[in-house]
């Protein structure tokens, strides 16, 4: 494994916290983080970690430096300005967790092979308890000796790491996840309120669904801890940050030729409860505006 003495971490949210938490304690490297809010950075310092005031500074302290921010707008505004291309060095490794634009991250890749740099991707994938347990799935797309470099860090919050081609490739198997797990998630909405509709208890329907072809990781935790006792916290994966993941699987489809006429019923889905007030809770909250009984 290359030489990562210094690994920063930008984006220290509710997936991100426990990211750099993982990194702090397991990876035996100095740790620095950065934030917007204070309240994770000081929770991490006090795990050993430390924090910088900027993200110019965090760019130049590191050499190995993970994003985990909410959006591809996120990722370019800490890419762009005073921040990582202006301040990246040779040999600097950049790699975002989060989920992001196929062509951003192709493009942003591209700037930092000319300065000597790599970008790569590895979005994340699993739920916030995962990302607390160590226990996360990351789909990295990366060349393969870069891979190698640092898939041992990246297990020290991810169990499950699957190199999936070059860059740009990891992003597209997650993208491809999250719209499987949207629609999975909207059949289990549409099944819990027609079930509920004829008689039959919504947490007997899931019980038995999962004793059978129709049990999946979606129904055992978004259909029974979300869907069947109605609990859409905000602060978890949002009904927006859902409907931008499928956004960009409609555009990869696009590229590519093909009407995915599924997964743009369940965007006009998520767009529906958006519109309805719903756009901060967790996606599965569209299982409110399905059942209305």
């Amino acid at each position: 494994m290359a030489d990562f003495n210094t690994i920063g971490f930008i984006g220290v949210g509710v997936m991100g916290e426990p990211i750099c938490r993982n990194l702090a304690k397991k990876s035996s490297r100095r740790v620095i983080a950065f934030d917007l809010s204070p309240e994770p950075l000081q929770r991490l310092r006090a795990e050993g970690a430390e924090s910088a005031s900027a993200v110019a500074e965090i760019v130049r302290q590191s050499d190995l430096l993970f994003l985990c921010l909410p959006s591809a707008k996120h990722v370019r505004s800490v890419f762009e300005g005073d921040g990582i291309l202006k301040n990246v060095r040779n040999g600097q490794v950049v790699v975002d967790l989060g989920t992001s634009s196929v062509k951003q991250t192709r493009d942003f890749a591209r700037q930092l092979r000319e300065k000597g740099a790599s970008w790569l991707d590895a979005p994340i994938a699993r739920t916030r308890q995962a990302a607390q347990d160590g226990t996360l799935s990351v789909m990295v797309g990366a060349a393969p000796a870069l891979y190698a470099s640092i898939e041992p860090l990246i297990r020290c919050f991810a169990t499950d790491v699957t190199h999936c081609g070059d860059v740009g490739a990891g992003q597209v198997t997650k993208i491809l996840n999250n719209m499987v797990l949207f629609a999975t998630v909207n059949a289990l909405a549409e099944a819990v309120a027609v079930a509920r509709g004829n008689g039959v208890d919504p947490k007997l329907l899931l019980d038995t669904l999962s004793k059978g072809s129709a049990d999946s990781f979606a129904l055992r935790n978004h259909g029974m801890k979300a869907i069947v006792p109605g609990i859409f916290p905000e602060r978890a994966f949002s009904t927006e940050y859902a409907l931008k993941d499928l956004t960009y699987a409609l555009e990869l489809a696009g590229d590519a030729g093909i009407q995915i006429r599924g997964a743009e019923l369940t965007a006009r889905i998520l767009q529906e409860a958006i519109d309805e007030g719903s756009g901060e809770a967790y996606f599965p909250v569209i299982a409110k505006h399905i059942d209305r009984a």
